[in-house]
């Protein structure tokens, strides 16, 4: 039977307390007898397995499937109408087997292996009884003391598009009823990555180009590819909450992007309206946000409270009621629960899984500085491995890991003795009064730097974000032995390097990967793997450099340091310390000279899909085979209003054997000019166009000569 007629068959049959159960989510810490009398009653649409809000940063392992089953089983068999509940779980990077933070994920630039690994992700969650994961997060991210950009893709709109279509296909699958996928939800819904300060739920302002030129792509983008469900965020715009804001819940994401799924409170955001200042009481927070579009309240029980009353009352319209309804039964029934409500038992590669984990955290890791060859290492070359990282597991696992096993974690150390032996000497006691105990014996040391994972993540924000001053220390002590200096940096977040940079010969930053973190380190380190990593957020020189993004707005005087335009702090050289797109290779690219095959377009025949081919030839200069991401930006000369003075537009990621020359091409069209204007039209000037293509968002690699004219 058609879907939408069996959501009108079951909406006839429900009472108006059934429906209203349907928008309800409740905790799995509830009560197991209550839970179940809740459920036989028909009063829980879903269930979250999570105990509180701030579950990515505490223990809570699925460890019980039968629970869960017997909860699924009092819905479908011991209910009047056998509705089954959709579990929720934060699935965020990773479940059994845990890959890199989505933020180092995007530093791979390769959105097939990305999208790999959430394909893992979803068939390893399914096993536990998980039909619903929170994530991709699509936060465009420009603040890293923001303690949760790294659950983002970056500062990029581009990026964080072709990085949301890759983790919503990842988990959905190629069919959405198929038993190994689950449904995927964009969050946070709208602007939560501008929270004031770096401050995590604080305040947030944002124009409404702004919103649609950079803040809204992504979740776009997830819509495109089918993400079945979207999160509201926590923060107002406007003075108006997301929660109960009906032009962003209504008539942007289902008007302007197409949405056609359910939204979901982020936890207790109903209940919140009230601290924000716009509800008097809960009564008035579920009215506002029903009435706004938001179909499904995340623990804080507003919903099944007050709803009945309120339609008493006419203040909320049995219809806005019945359209909630639809779009949850909908997403239920295209998940085939009612076909198959219980988790499925098919087998899974773990071996395989932990290949495409090692492979996509080597393609994170960033090369970010590499003197005189000083990487990749010699098999035979005797190594002194220091730093809180060096034996670690925990921390490689990131935050929001609710059921990786450490003991699955290869450590740094371990790794890196496969391949060396005992010519790798790791040294536990590494500082004693900002000394080292002794002049080490070896030709190299390496340095395993890093936070913990509890340093980052929801409400982990920091007003510093320099390398720790123990962690600087003990590279200077290094440096002065004589010796090279590898620091292999792990960090969740970019973190400011100006005072350990000058004490490195080699920089890799290695965020924290997951199980194979270790694996990819040495595969890195020894040379094993060619790193083609490009860093998906600036990293500052000092924390009071931040915010420092690529794609800033032309300013009316020379302030835009980024580019080497003038200077904005006078105690800090100009120019971030690693820009967007950076990263080195083991070899060289030469990307060669920017051409098009025409300099001139009409408006209508761009409007009516023709574009520019752009092409340059890519050479590998050096004796190493390798990977590198190709970038294009553009900058639109003139507008109607300030524009970028860059915007990625596109990249290709590439291999290159040692010697060898591709030729590289990229479409240049409507949707690559376009931009929302001041009326927020989405629109494509007649004018010039100058388009760049290199290794990362400061190339000058460029052509002057696109055109549109009208």
């Amino acid at each position: 039977m058609d879907i939408e007629k069996r959501i009108n068959n079951l909406l006839s049959a429900m009472t108006l307390e059934e429906k209203i159960g349907q928008l309800n989510q409740i905790s799995s810490a509830k009560n197991e007898e209550k839970l179940k009398e809740l459920i036989k009653n028909g009063k829980v649409g879903s269930l979250i397995m999570a105990n509180t809000c701030f579950a990515g940063s505490e223990e809570g392992r699925v460890e019980n499937i039968e629970y869960f089953k017997e909860l699924q089983r009092t819905a479908v068999e011991g209910s009047r109408l056998g509705i089954p509940i959709i579990f929720g779980r934060d699935v965020i990077h990773g479940h059994h087997t845990v890959y890199p933070l989505p933020l180092a994920m995007a530093s791979s630039f390769n959105d097939e292996l990305v999208k790999t690994a959430y394909r893992d992700i979803a068939s390893e969650a399914a096993l536990d009884h998980i039909h619903w994961t929170f994530t991709p997060m699509l936060d465009l991210s420009r603040d890293p003391r923001w303690g949760r950009c790294v659950e983002s893709p970056g500062e990029d709109p581009y990026l964080g598009s072709r990085m949301a279509a890759a983790m919503v296909k990842g988990i959905q699958g190629d069919k959405l009823s198929d038993e190994s996928s689950i449904a995927a939800c964009a969050k946070h819904f709208i602007g939560y990555g501008l929270s004031e300060g770096g401050r995590d739920y604080h305040h947030t302002d944002v124009s409404e180009p702004s919103l649609h030129n950079y803040y809204l792509p992504a979740f776009g983008a997830a819509v495109k590819a089918g993400v079945q469900t979207v999160m509201n965020s926590f923060n107002e715009i406007g003075g108006q909450p997301v929660a109960s804001s009906r032009y962003l819940l209504t008539d942007v994401l289902r008007g302007e992007l197409g949405f056609d799924g359910f939204v979901i409170s982020d936890w207790c955001a109903i209940q919140q309206l009230i601290n924000h200042g716009v509800a008097a009481d809960d009564k008035q927070a579920a009215e506002l946000a029903l009435n706004a579009g938001l179909d499904m309240d995340m623990v804080d029980e507003c919903y099944i409270k007050h709803i009945a009353d309120l339609i008493k009352e006419g203040r909320i319209s049995e219809e806005t009621l019945d359209n909630a309804v639809r779009n949850i039964l909908r997403v239920k029934l295209r998940l085939g629960l009612f076909e198959h409500p219980f988790a499925p038992k098919y087998k899974i590669d773990k071996k395989e899984h932990s290949a495409h984990a090692r492979e996509l955290a080597g393609e994170s890791m960033v090369l970010l500085k590499n003197a005189n060859r000083a990487l990749p290492l010699k098999e035979n070359e005797r190594v002194a491995l220091a730093g809180p990282m060096a034996t670690i597991k925990e921390t490689h696992l990131g935050t929001w890991t609710l059921d990786g096993d450490e003991n699955d974690v290869t450590s740094i150390a371990e790794a890196m003795k496969a391949v060396g032996g005992n010519r790798v000497k790791c040294h536990h006691a590494w500082l004693a009064d900002k000394q080292m105990i002794l002049p080490w014996d070896c030709d190299t040391y390496v340095l395993c730097l890093g936070e913990s994972r509890l340093m980052s993540g929801e409400n982990n924000c920091l007003a510093d974000i320099s390398v720790p001053e123990d962690q600087v220390a003990l590279a200077k002590r290094a440096k002065r032995e004589g010796k090279k200096v590898v620091a292999v940096m792990c960090f969740a977040r970019p973190v400011a390097m100006q005072e350990l940079e000058p004490y490195c010969d080699a920089i890799l930053y290695a965020w924290h990967s997951g199980t194979e973190a270790g694996n990819a380190v040495a595969d890195i380190l020894y040379g094993r793997v060619n790193p083609s990593g490009k860093i998906a957020m600036t990293f500052p020189r000092v924390t009071g450099q931040v915010p420092v993004y690529y794609n800033y707005l032309r300013a009316a005087r020379p302030c835009n340091e980024y580019y080497g335009q003038g200077r904005s702090y006078r105690d800090i050289p100009a120019r971030p310390m690693y820009p967007f797109g950076y990263g080195l290779s083991y070899t060289d690219f030469e990307i060669g000279e920017v051409c098009s095959d025409k300099d001139t377009l009409s408006l209508s025949r761009l409007k009516n899909g023709e574009g520019f081919k752009i092409s340059v030839k890519v050479k590998n200069a050096g004796d190493t085979d390798g990977k590198e991401t190709v970038q294009l930006y553009i900058k639109d000369e003139v507008s109607s209003v300030v524009r970028p003075l860059r915007e990625l537009k596109g990249y290709k990621k590439i291999f290159v054997k040692a010697g060898e020359t591709v030729n590289v091409e990229f479409g240049i069209g409507f949707e690559e000019l376009s931009f929302y204007n001041a009326k927020l039209e989405k629109t494509v000037e007649p004018g010039e166009f100058t388009v760049y293509v290199g290794n990362d968002c400061t190339t000058d690699n460029a052509i002057k000569t696109v055109c549109i004219v009208s």
